[in-house]
């Protein structure tokens, strides 16, 4: 009986609670993204690199890794951040890129001209994740390109390079012969030419972004050939310390490469991603994205100029520092005024500046370089 008892005061608890239930208000279950919603607020944004070489080779992919720090320290929320190195231009490419993709990171970074299609390719089969393509052109809805005006410094450099060559042939180890690196040249170049018009550079191509063999060795050809300072758009700091060895002095890239070469690297031009990584992350965390195509300059602080070596004299370091002022407050740039092409054709009129459209498809020499080119100099337009 007791037990009989027991399951009928049970029945009527659960009659009784199915009808005061019944009464109550119909409420929605709160959808998945709502009730993650403080979740997702908190969760770090997750953001893939694909490097084009190893972080130590001191230059071009040692100052993407610092970005990439930067964008870690500094993005409010937090960045869960990963890379790999030594990613081939090509098919490995889109493999990388593709496999960051299909483990949901928000924003895939890639960092190499060769990139460019594997990128866009993998971009349009994940159209709710967020590309950023280094120094392309092709974009997207969900992917933009990201450069810099590297010409800006590099011609500041040749300013000093121009300024204490004492053989008036100053080597340039050139990795492609594509415009962005005849651009730099070219604007070197034009920096050489305005302190001292005797003076010459000599450009050898390697055929290669990272190729510490082939760099160096181009490095002491030019040294052979007379260079007392070599110049470089190159990965390491191979040809910084091939000149260091033979008693020359040099131009560094990427990075201050005086740091781990010494004081024969005299100055040069250098990248600061950080703050770029920043502000496309901050788009794709908050949902914000706008495609574009950025190319900022020193005004923006993407490129600058590295410290001045002791070497340096300081009427050099003035002239130096107010040319870069002119830059960045817009009185004047690189490729303004009368110029000349390496075959004689004046390009460019007094009172004319090419646009950017013109020096993004530069693929001629600037007179005064000593080289081969693709393309040859013509008179431009207004």
């Amino acid at each position: 009986m007791r037990i009989r008892q027991s399951w009928t005061v049970v029945g009527v608890m659960v009659v009784l609670a199915l009808l005061i239930a019944a009464c109550q208000p119909v409420t929605e279950a709160p959808a998945a993204e709502e009730m993650a919603g403080d979740d997702d607020m908190a969760a770090p944004l997750k953001v893939a690199f694909v490097y084009v070489a190893p972080i130590g080779d001191l230059g071009w992919t040692y100052a993407h890794d610092q970005g990439r720090v930067y964008l870690e320290e500094n993005l409010e929320g937090g960045a869960e951040t990963t890379f790999i190195e030594n990613v081939p231009e090509g098919p490995d490419a889109e493999r990388v890129i593709r496999d960051f993709a299909q483990k949901g990171y928000d924003l895939i970074i890639t960092t190499s001209f060769g990139y460019m299609d594997p990128t866009l390719t993998v971009a349009q089969e994940f159209p709710d994740q967020h590309f950023v393509h280094v120094s392309g052109f092709k974009t997207a809805d969900n992917m933009s390109t990201l450069f810099g005006r590297m010409y800006q410094p590099r011609y500041l450099s040749g300013l000093v390079a121009g300024s204490m060559t004492e053989s008036n042939v100053i080597g340039y180890v050139a990795a492609f012969p594509i415009p962005e690196v005849i651009r730099g040249i070219n604007a070197f170049t034009l920096g050489v030419r305005e302190v001292n018009p005797d003076a010459e550079v000599r450009v050898v191509w390697t055929n290669t972004w990272f190729g510490p063999p082939e760099e160096k060795e181009a490095a002491e050809a030019l040294l052979d050939q007379g260079a007392d300072i070599i110049a470089q758009h190159q990965d390491t700091t191979e040809p910084q310390k091939a000149a260091a060895e033979r008693g020359g002095t040099s131009i560094g890239y990427n990075s201050d490469m005086r740091v781990f070469v010494g004081d024969s690297v005299l100055t040069g031009p250098v990248w600061n991603w950080g703050p770029a990584f920043l502000k496309f992350a901050e788009q794709a965390r908050d949902d914000s994205w706008m495609t574009e195509q950025y190319w900022g300059g020193m005004d923006d602080g993407i490129v600058g100029l590295a410290d001045f070596s002791p070497s340096v004299p300081d009427d050099v370091a003035a002239m130096v520092t107010e040319k870069q002022a002119m830059i960045v407050s817009g009185e004047t740039d690189v490729f303004c005024g009368a110029m000349n092409g390496q075959n004689g054709v004046q390009f460019l009129e007094d009172g004319q500046c090419m646009d950017d459209g013109q020096m993004l498809g530069m693929d001629w020499f600037v007179e005064g370089v000593v080289g081969e080119a693709p393309g040859e100099a013509a008179p431009l337009g207004n």
